[in-house]
């Protein structure tokens, strides 16, 4: 009864905790991953992409960034800035299977989070500072995410998203940083507004040339300017400058997908006519990925025959969002399952284990012309609609795969 009455414990059961936002890191993570199969990689200029004339950088050690070197870059250039760098082709199967293995780590220990992309996650620990203290308990799992997979992984605490993932970057490689409420602010004043997470090149280009160098410069000047500036957009700019960020954890699950099916209105043995069918539903579902900036680490197809037997096959795969790729898988996958020969009334292609990232295409194996290629039709799919541009072989399927199926019947 006179817990009921006292001031102070009425005030802890009726106010809203204060929010408390880790954000984790995995440092250089495939350079990581590279180090820890074959220590002779340590500590040198380490290049992780295609190797050739025409291959592309999808990472690098921080050996090879100080001169210069980053991802996205032709491997050309980057031995330019860096001619004694090691090149070394990617292995994605081995880069999924440690993301796994972290994410594994924080699902055990953590009430709930969000994995953003690969090899970076988000958890919210409101509240378990009435019972732990979250910092420590943040350090312990970090330690304890290090001693399990024997990778590099950077960390910051703060209130919430944003300052959480600057506080994260400030203190790499392999550190952590805590950023105690009420100092979010004098926190982010002294950083560049390169610092400021989704400011990318142009936006940084357009407010230096308005002389805004620095965040604490950003803070302060008027909302009604930027939005002059930048649009709706200038005022998210003041907010994140002022340290303000509402967004909320999407809690992770495996069972994210997205798919499409199609029923045929005659059964059909022709299996030309299915895989062609096949490549049109991957080639949507793939581009919906990329718009979406997420991957998949799952591909099932499934086949029902005229009889209404409906089988289903699926296998793991490196996080990708690659046409090619899940072509290549699914129809392999579907040799596998079509074994009968009978007519079929139904295929369907399933994507799932989405996470988020900008992966979009096999850093590995494609050339850096074949990159432009895809992002050039990415381009204009999302200005033109995704039956903008389409494969050749699959222009006459196409129509028949809009009217017949119900596409993205999955939940993202």
């Amino acid at each position: 009864m006179l817990i009921n009455h006292h001031p102070k414990k009425r005030r802890f059961f009726t106010e809203q905790p204060e929010r408390s936002i880790i954000h984790m890191d995995l440092d250089s993570f495939f350079v990581s991953v590279e180090c820890l199969m074959n220590s002779e990689l340590r500590g040198i200029p380490l290049i992780i992409g295609g190797n050739g004339k025409r291959g592309v950088v999808a990472s690098c050690s921080y050996e090879a960034r100080k001169f210069g070197v980053h991802s996205a870059m032709p491997t050309r250039m980057a031995l330019q800035l860096c001619p004694d760098a090691k090149v070394i082709s990617g292995d994605m199967e081995s880069y999924s299977k440690y993301s796994r293995l972290v994410t594994e780590v924080i699902r055990d220990e953590s009430p709930t989070f969000e994995k953003a992309s690969i090899d970076e996650f988000y958890i919210d620990a409101t509240g378990m500072d009435h019972f732990f203290g979250t910092f420590k308990w943040s350090q312990e799992l970090r330690q304890k995410i290090i001693k399990n997979t024997g990778l590099p992984i950077s960390m910051g605490v703060s209130l919430n998203k944003m300052v959480s993932k600057v506080a994260t970057g400030e203190h790499k490689p392999n550190g952590e940083g805590l950023i105690p409420h009420g100092t979010e602010r004098d926190f982010l004043s002294p950083l560049s507004v390169k610092k400021i997470p989704m400011v990318g090149k142009k936006t940084s280009q357009h407010l230096m040339e308005m002389g805004v160098y620095k965040v604490k410069t950003l803070r302060e000047m008027p909302v009604k300017m930027l939005e002059q500036a930048f649009g709706k957009n200038g005022k998210v700019l003041w907010y994140k400058a002022n340290g303000i960020d509402h967004s909320q954890i999407v809690p992770y699950s495996e069972r994210k997908s997205i798919s499409t099916e199609c029923t045929f209105m005659t059964d059909t043995i022709d299996v030309k006519k299915l895989k062609t069918i096949l490549t049109a539903m991957v080639e949507k579902l793939t581009f919906k990925l990329r718009e979406e900036e997420k991957l998949t680490s799952c591909i099932a197809v499934k086949i029902r025959y005229s009889n209404f037997d409906t089988e289903t096959k699926q296998i793991q795969v490196p996080y990708t969002a690659s046409d090619q790729f899940i072509i290549r898988n699914v129809m392999e996958l579907f040799d596998r399952l079509y074994s009968r020969r009978m007519l079929l009334r139904l295929v369907g292609v399933r994507l799932s284990g989405l996470v988020h990232g900008n992966y979009q295409i096999n850093l590995f194996d494609d050339t850096e012309e074949s990159i432009k290629l895809y992002q050039a039709l990415d381009k204009i799919r999302f200005k033109h609609g995704i039956d903008s541009v389409v494969r050749a072989a699959t222009v006459d399927v196409n129509k028949r795969v809009r009217m017949e199926n119900n596409v993205f019947s999955g939940r993202v």
